[in-house]
């Protein structure tokens, strides 16, 4: 394959889609973007997770006819499944926060892992599906420290309640793929970045609410080196990678990594101090004093299956995705219209090294 490659309009044109978790941040993206390709997108999802969102801001809730339901009861995710009969679904909803995991693990268990089988057991009855991919996390995997990039061979784990739920969950996806639907995929990525993302405890929008507020930013772990990317970077391979297994779910059927290149695994200290510089005006970073949670200090995935299988690639530097993250929120705050910088920095990254 030349080049990164698109998701292929005339594949989505009409396809009949459902979007479990479709009003959190990844969910708002990936609604739109399905959306503009002329899919007849559903969504099943709690609320808006924050205040402010994309979803309300981009006004989705318009375009996007969504069941308001919590996948921790099956007869909810049942009858949304049923009800919306789609070729395709996308299961992104989670309890996303490492943080918040110390502090609600039964929470997070309960959404991260029997939401999942909720999912997959509503599918499974349901003879329109014909491709399931489910957003997990490349936290998913034990974590040893390695300064290399972790395959999708490699053992699941999680010292967190977070992470071993997502490895759960990858355990639970292929016993589902291997008992009783076969096209079912697993999906892993980075942490991601990008306009509308006002999650508590993530280090973009803590530093833009510390920068607005006029407050210098506050790190926990500056040493802390993470597979950064902009949000459209893994929504583009779950795109390319849903196509391929509807296709042919003997060779897609199965775990994928989603990452940037090692040069833009950069650490938590040096994301700051870059933030710092582009925005001025005596902004600046502490790292904060006192004992937090355990978090793992290194982790990178190596994604050049997907690049090999999918014809998936990068297509943002780390600088630049930094920058399209501080432009988005600048300019909503200059009063732009949300809808129309998602769309114009979707339409600018399709633009980018396609063949």
């Amino acid at each position: 394959m030349d080049g990164p490659q698109n998701p292929r309009r005339d594949f989505w044109r009409g396809r009949r889609v459902l979007l479990v978790g479709n009003t959190g941040f990844k969910g708002g993206w990936l609604s739109l973007w399905l959306h503009r390709m002329g899919a007849e997108v559903g969504g099943l999802s709690l609320p808006p997770p924050t205040e402010p969102s994309l979803f309300a801001l981009a006004g989705l809730a318009d375009l996007i006819p969504t069941t308001f339901g919590d996948i921790r009861d099956l007869e909810t995710v049942r009858s949304a499944v049923s009800e919306w009969r789609p070729e395709i679904v996308f299961h992104l909803a989670a309890q996303p926060l490492v943080r918040r995991s110390y502090r609600e693990p039964v929470e997070t268990y309960a959404v991260n892992v029997m939401g999942t089988v909720h999912v997959l057991e509503a599918v499974r009855s349901v003879p329109s599906v014909r491709a399931v991919v489910v957003v997990t996390s490349d936290k998913c995997y034990e974590n040893r420290e390695w300064p290399w990039a972790y395959r999708e061979i490699e053992a699941m784990g999680g010292r967190d309640p977070y992470s071993s739920s997502k490895g759960c969950a990858e355990l639970v996806a292929a016993a589902y793929r291997g008992s009783f639907f076969s096209a079912i995929a697993t999906a892993r990525a980075g942490n991601v970045i990008g306009g509308g993302d006002w999650a508590e405890d993530r280090l973009l929008p803590d530093c833009l609410r510390a920068l607005s507020s006029g407050e210098p930013i506050q790190i926990r772990h500056p040493a802390a080196v993470r597979p950064w990317q902009h949000v459209l970077e893994p929504l583009c391979g779950y795109l390319l990678l849903a196509e391929h297994l509807h296709d042919d779910a003997a060779a897609f059927g199965d775990a994928w990594n989603f990452g940037p290149s090692d040069d833009d695994a950069w650490h938590v200290g040096r994301i700051a101090s870059f933030v710092v510089k582009q925005w001025g005006e005596r902004a600046s970073w502490s790292e904060v004093d006192g004992i937090a949670p355990h978090e793992n200090v290194a982790l990178k995935v190596d994604a050049s299956r997907a690049r090999a299988k999918l014809g998936w690639a990068p297509r943002l530097r780390l600088r630049e995705a930094l920058g399209w993250t501080m432009e988005w929120h600048r300019r909503l705050d200059a009063g732009a219209a949300a809808l129309a910088l998602t769309d114009e920095q979707l339409a600018c990254y399709c633009d980018i090294g396609t063949p």
